[in-house]
Formats: C-alpha cells, sequence, structure tokens
C-alpha cells in the first residue's frame, strides 16, 4: 500500500487526540478504587473479559456499554453494536460465547423499538440469546449496556497481559464493508453478512486458543487500530513497533475515507494479535479462510513506547509506562 503525503507524526496525534482513545483514561483509577484480590478470579481488569476458575474451565464474564452518540445516531445500529461488541470481547478471549442480559434506560418508545430490533436481529444472526435483564422505562435519557457470559478451556484462553518481545504483531480485519451511514468512524462488515459467515469468523479465536497459535489478543474496539495495540501492549509491559503500509486497509477512495480516519474506525470485525514469528503464516491463513485480511504489521519490542513507522519516519505514538491509554499503573499491574 502507498501511502502518499501520510505522516507518522500528523497520525500519531490523530490517535492521541480521539475521543474513543482519551475516553479510556479514566479506567486506572477507577480500577485502583474497586478493585479487590479473590482467588478464583485469574485475570480482571485490562482483559476483554474477566477470567473466573471453573475446574477444567474458565467463565469469562463482560460487560459494554454504548456511547450515547451512537444512540443519538442510530438506536438500532446502537442496539446492534451492544451486542456485537460483547461476543467480540468472548471472542478475542478465545472463548465460546453463552448467553447475555442486558440493562435497558429509555426515554422514548420510538427508540425503544429501534435500539431493541437491532439487539435482537445481532442475537439471532450470532446465536447468542439474550436472556434477562432489567428495563427503566421512564428515564429522561436512553442507554442499553449489556452484559455477557462465554466459557472456554483453561489452557486455551487468550490473555492481553501475555504478549511476549519478538512477537509479531498481526491485525486481522474484514475489509469487505462500508462505513456506516450512521457513524463515519463505525465500517459495518457484518449486518449484510449470513449468520454462517459471521460465526465463523468469530470462531476462529477459539481455534487460535486451542492451538496455542498466538500470544496475545484483543477485539479491536473503539479506540481503533493502533489504540487498541496500545491497550494490550500497556498491560503486557511491552513496546511496538508499526508500519503503517502495512496495516490491512480497505479501498480508501472507494469508501471516501482518508487513512487518519481508517485507524480510528471501529471495524465490524478485526483482532490484532501477538503471535510467534513461526505461527504468522497459519494464523493469516485461517482468517483469510473466513474472509478476514491478516497482515504483520509490526513487531513486539522492550520498553513501553508504541512507535509508528512509515519510509524513514518513525514516531512514538504511546509512551506506555508514564501515561498509557487506560492509566493502569500504580505499583502493580491490575489485571493479574
Amino acid at each position: 500500500m502507498v501511502l502518499n503525503g501520510v505522516s507518522t507524526a500528523e497520525i500519531a496525534i490523530a490517535v492521541q487526540e480521539y475521543e474513543g482513545v482519551r475516553r479510556k483514561h479514566a479506567i486506572g483509577e477507577m480500577v485502583r478504587a474497586v478493585r479487590i484480590d479473590s482467588p478464583g478470579v485469574l485475570a480482571s481488569f485490562g482483559e476483554d473479559a474477566a477470567v473466573i476458575d471453573h475446574g477444567d474451565e474458565v467463565l469469562l464474564l463482560a460487560a459494554d456499554g454504548i456511547w450515547s452518540r451512537l444512540m443519538e445516531a442510530d438506536p438500532y445500529w446502537a442496539g446492534y453494536c451492544a451486542v456485537l461488541v460483547n461476543i467480540h470481547d468472548i471472542a478475542a478471549m478465545g472463548g465460546r460465547p453463552l448467553a447475555m442480559v442486558d440493562v435497558f434506560s429509555i426515554s422514548d418508545p420510538a427508540i425503544q423499538d429501534k435500539v431493541i430490533a437491532g439487539m435482537h436481529d445481532a442475537s439471532l444472526q450470532f446465536g447468542v440469546p439474550i436472556v434477562g435483564g432489567h428495563l427503566h422505562p421512564d428515564t429522561p435519557y436512553s442507554v442499553i449496556d449489556v452484559a455477557i457470559l462465554g466459557v472456554a478451556r483453561k489452557d486455551s484462553v487468550i490473555y492481553s497481559h501475555t504478549a511476549r518481545e519478538g512477537d509479531a504483531i498481526v491485525v486481522a480485519v474484514d475489509l469487505e464493508g462500508r462505513v456506516h451511514p450512521s457513524c463515519s468512524l463505525n465500517w459495518d462488515s457484518v449486518t449484510m453478512k449470513d449468520a454462517v459467515h459471521v460465526r465463523a469468523q468469530v470462531s476462529v479465536m477459539q481455534g487460535l486458543g486451542t492451538d496455542r497459535l498466538v500470544s496475545a489478543g484483543k477485539d479491536i474496539s473503539n479506540p481503533g487500530v493502533i489504540g487498541t495495540l496500545g491497550m494490550l501492549l500497556e498491560v503486557s509491559g511491552k513496546g511496538g513497533v508499526v508500519s503503517l503500509e502495512k496495516l490491512p486497509v480497505p479501498d480508501l477512495a472507494k469508501h471516501n475515507m482518508t487513512f487518519e480516519q481508517w485507524v480510528r474506525v471501529y471495524p465490524g470485525m478485526g483482532f490484532v494479535l501477538t503471535v510467534p514469528p513461526g505461527n504468522v503464516p497459519e494464523v493469516c491463513k485461517r482468517f483469510g479462510a473466513v474472509g478476514l485480511t491478516a497482515r504483520p504489521v509490526g513487531e513486539v519490542t522492550a520498553g513501553n513506547t508504541l512507535y509508528l513507522s512509515l519510509d524513514e519516519q518513525k514516531t512514538p505514538v504511546f509512551t506506555l509506562d508514564r501515561e498509557g491509554i487506560m492509566r493502569l499503573f500504580s505499583g502493580s499491574m491490575p489485571c493479574r
């Protein structure tokens, strides 16, 4: 990919200043306020889902809320994404999603119908039922939050905090999609796909975990691909370098997008992983078999700085031990 006129310094600033990244800064303070030790919890804060001991298996527990701006822009898409992001959190851990519950606060019956329709359609498409929850039918605002339960073999969990120096950084994204008409920073590659297709895409991570092909992974979430990688490296206590020209990117001109826009996008289906170099071909092959474009884009390094590179340019984007994305550091790692 040729990136004429793209500057690593400009992309670094765009990512640093992106609200999807800055909204994560408050996590660390909350973690330090509420965290208590529990012998049955194998991992928690900093992971996409908490990992709870359950014999030979683990239970995976996660929750996600939808940004109010998305609710205002498109209630149907907000409901759909409330389900989608939770399923991704379980998939990213190498798990199988079992069921969801929701907390729905609603001020407008018209919005309620659209949100519920989006949740129903995503639940049906991915085959993960909504089994209960709580409804506030008379609030002065409209908010949807969903929690999800999943399961995985104990020896197959894919963590965020286990990236290793020398690992390849692999990004996998479904490029067959569209800029969502309601949100320029959402890439919709899911609503137009059939159930068999999207379920196969979600299941790839289970196989990667079972066969121990990756050392760490996360689903690409609201902070975008670079921000999500920064979060993974932050909890791993590592740094990295990403070659911008190697990132999987759709036809930007066709979709009337800029590269700066793409690196901040929430993709409908996308993961960032750290992979032992010898496993990279097999990992990319498995993603390719279900329609995701997967490429090695960089390397995990010692230190705590994530760099962006392009041609002769190299710019730090996050110094993760001083001012990380989630600001988790306060004497100990909160995820372990």
